[in-house]
C-alpha cells in the first residue's frame, strides 16, 4: 500500500497538470461564467449553478431570506408544478439538491451526460421565472423554521456556535447564523424573498459549473442555447459588506446547557481567508491547521489526549475559503477531572511551546504527503472537482488560483507557518467560550 501511495504521490505533478488541461473556461454575453470540467470516468455529469449570494449579502433584518430562496426554488414556474423539477429530474435517473453558505447559494443534479440539456432548461427557466403562492410562504417558512428546531434549538453546540460568530463579528453579516434568527425568520414574507431573487439571481451573477464525461464545446453550446437569453442584471451591485471594526480587546462568552454532557473550550481567532493571487498566509494557517491539531498525531492531541492524558479532544481548524475575514480555531475537551479553566491553560500551554520549538519537519513532510494523496483521489469524484471550483469562485477566487493552490500548500515553510501562528494568535482579536452543562456553572 505504501509503494501504490508512493507511486501516486510521484505522479502527482503530471496529475495536477492533467486537470488543469481538463478546466476550459468561458463567459456568455450576459456575464455567466461557465467553468467545464472533463472528467470521463463515468457516463455521468454534474451539473451545479452557483449564485454569488450567501447569507452575508442578505440585508439586515431578514436574516435567513438566501436560504429560504434556496427551499422556495423547488416550488413552481412558469412551466413546472411545485416539486415538479426533482422528479423530472429523478424520472431521468438523477439526482438533485442545494445549499445555501456565507458567501453563495448552489443548485446541483447529477444525472447521466444526455441529460444535461433538459437540466439547464429547467435550471434556466427557474433563475427568473419562479411562480411563488402565499401557501408556499406560508408552508416553506413553517419548514426552515422547524429545520432550525431540529438543527439549532435541539442542539447546545449548535447555539454555543452561533453565539460565539455573533461575538467575534460585531458588525459583518457572518455574525448572523446562515439559516437565520428565529425570530426574523418568523416574519419573511413574499416581498423579502422576492428582493432577494430580483437582485441576486441573474446571469452575471452566477457561475455554471459542469463536470463529467462532457465536451466543453457542447457544454457551452447547451449553456448559449438555455442561459444565454437571459438578460443580465446591469443594476447589480459589487459585493460590499458591512467592514468589520478593529477589535481591540478579547472576547469571552460562557454558554449553560443542561443538554451538554461534555464541556469544552474553544477560542477562534480573525484570520485572513484566500485573496485572489494572494494565497500564502492562507496555506500557512491551513498547515499550522494540520500541524497543530488536524489529526491525532497532531501537536495537541498528542500531548493533551495521550501523553498527559488531561483531554479527550484537542483540535484546530481553520478555512480559507472565505470572501471575507474568517476565523481560525482551537478547542479542547477536557478529561474528567480537568476544569474549563484548566483545559484552557492547557491549550495555552501547548501553543505556546510549539511557538518556542518550531515545527517538526518530519510531520510537516507526512502532512504533506497525506494532502497530495487525498488532492489525487479527489480527482475521481466529479461532484469533489465541481465544488472545487464552485465555491472558490464564487468566493472570490479565480481558476488560477484554484490550480495555483495545492503547489502553494506544498511549499509552505517551517518557518512560515510559525510566523503565522504568532499573527494568528492575537488574544485581542479572539472570542473565547466554554461551553457548560448547567451544573457546572460556577457562581
Amino acid at each position: 500500500m505504501a509503494l501504490a501511495v508512493a507511486c501516486l504521490l510521484a505522479a502527482a505533478p503530471l496529475r495536477a497538470q492533467s486537470i488543469e488541461d481538463q478546466v476550459s473556461t468561458f463567459q456568455l454575453d450576459n456575464g455567466m461564467d461557465v467553468v467545464v470540467i472533463e472528467a470521463r470516468r463515468a457516463p455521468a455529469a454534474v451539473h451545479m449553478l452557483w449564485y454569488r449570494a450567501g447569507s452575508a449579502d442578505e440585508k439586515p433584518g431578514v436574516s435567513g431570506v438566501a436560504h429560504f430562496l434556496e427551499h422556495l426554488l423547488f416550488k413552481g414556474t412558469d412551466k413546472l408544478e411545485a416539486g415538479e423539477f426533482s422528479e423530472i429530474v429523478k424520472a431521468n435517473g438523477g439526482r438533485d439538491n442545494a445549499f445555501t453558505s456565507f458567501d453563495y447559494t448552489a443548485y446541483f443534479q447529477r444525472v447521466a451526460a444526455d441529460r444535461l440539456g433538459l437540466m439547464m432548461e429547467m435550471e434556466a427557466n427557474r433563475m427568473k421565472n419562479i411562480r411563488l403562492t402565499p401557501e408556499d410562504i406560508t408552508t416553506e417558512r413553517g419548514v426552515i423554521i422547524e429545520e432550525r428546531n431540529q438543527r439549532v434549538e435541539n442542539d447546545p453546540g449548535a447555539l454555543f456556535r452561533e453565539q460565539r460568530m455573533a461575538a467575534q463579528y460585531l458588525n459583518h453579516r457572518y455574525g448572523s447564523p446562515i439559516i437565520g434568527w428565529q425570530h426574523e425568520m418568523s416574519v419573511l414574507g413574499m416581498d423579502d424573498v422576492l428582493a432577494f431573487y430580483d437582485e441576486f439571481y441573474s446571469p452575471n451573477n452566477a457561475v455554471l459549473v459542469v463536470a463529467g464525461d462532457v465536451d466543453p464545446q457542447d457544454v457551452l453550446a447547451l449553456a448559449q442555447e438555455h442561459y444565454g437569453p437571459i438578460p443580465r442584471n446591469d443594476d447589480l451591485q459589487p459585493r460590499v459588506r458591512p467592514a468589520e471594526p478593529k477589535q481591540m480587546a478579547e472576547r469571552r462568552i460562557s454558554f449553560s446547557d443542561p443538554r451538554v454532557a461534555q464541556p469544552y473550550v474553544m477560542r477562534s481567532y480573525l484570520a485572513p481567508e484566500r485573496d485572489p493571487g494572494d494565497q500564502r498566509k492562507a496555506a500557512a494557517l491551513t498547515m499550522l491547521a494540520e500541524v497543530l491539531g488536524g489529526s491525532q498525531t497532531s501537536v495537541m492531541p498528542q500531548a493533551l489526549q495521550f501523553e498527559e492524558e488531561r483531554s479527550v479532544y484537542a483540535g484546530a481548524f481553520y478555512s480559507g475559503l472565505s470572501l471575507d475575514d474568517t476565523t481560525f480555531g482551537i478547542v479542547n475537551v477536557p478529561a474528567e477531572g480537568v476544569t474549563l479553566e484548566e483545559a484552557e491553560a492547557d491549550m495555552d500551554r501547548i501553543i505556546a511551546e510549539f511557538i518556542e520549538t518550531g515545527v517538526d519537519e518530519a510531520q510537516l513532510e507526512r502532512i504533506k504527503f497525506q494532502m497530495r494523496a487525498s488532492q489525487i483521489y479527489a480527482l475521481d469524484s466529479s461532484n469533489s472537482l465541481a465544488r472545487r471550483y464552485g465555491a472558490a469562485l464564487t468566493s472570490g477566487l479565480t481558476v488560477d488560483d484554484v490550480h495555483a493552490w495545492p503547489e502553494i500548500l506544498q511549499s509552505v515553510t517551517p518557518e512560515e507557518i510559525i510566523a503565522a501562528a504568532r499573527d494568528v494568535f492575537d488574544r485581542d482579536n479572539a472570542v473565547t467560550g466554554f461551553l457548560r452543562g448547567s451544573e457546572e456553572v460556577t457562581q
